[in-house]
């Protein structure tokens, strides 16, 4: 689950990125448009009375093309705007999640190592108990061969005095 949320992140970025890119040109594209429209209307305001007035009648005739095209740039750039704020909330939620999955996944591994490591340890403490009894029992065992061996001695050291 988490390589799917890793995955649904990277693509929800690079949507992200391709949103930010066509925003950035739109912006430039609005900027080119007003940068030019200032521009004749500068050019304009410096003509000679004479020269201005067919200028300025042209212009006007032309002008609301150029005012619905700045309209229609502003628009897509607002429309381009919230989309970018949809896809970086998309982006944080999606990185908040994977997060919480990476911490989740740490918490299990560390469980189960913990897991591991006391049934390590019982099984060590097992043995060391097994061990300790083993060798308890060899030696009694050991004790009691050797108490047999002198009264075997004792034994035979006395049927031998009796026999003398």
């Amino acid at each position: 689950m988490l390589d799917i949320k890793a995955k649904q992140e990277l693509i929800k970025t690079q949507e992200l990125f391709a949103i930010t890119e066509k925003l950035a040109q739109t912006r430039g594209e609005l900027l080119t448009q007003q940068r030019i429209l200032r521009d004749i209307l500068e050019s304009i305001a410096s003509e000679k009375p004479k020269e201005r007035l067919g200028k300025q009648e042209f212009f006007l005739r032309n002008s609301a093309t150029t005012d619905e095209r700045i309209k229609q740039l502003r628009a897509k750039v607002a429309e381009l705007e919230t989309k970018q704020r949809e896809k970086i909330a998309e982006v944080l939620k999606l990185r908040r999640f994977k997060e919480s999955l990476e911490q989740l996944r740490e918490q299990a591994k560390k469980r189960y190592i913990e897991e591991q490591d006391k049934l390590e340890q019982k099984q060590l403490d097992e043995t060391a108990t097994l061990s300790f009894a083993r060798e308890s029992r060899q030696s009694a065992e050991s004790a009691d061969a050797e108490d047999k061996g002198a009264q075997s001695m004792d034994l035979t050291a006395g049927l031998q005095e009796k026999q003398r």
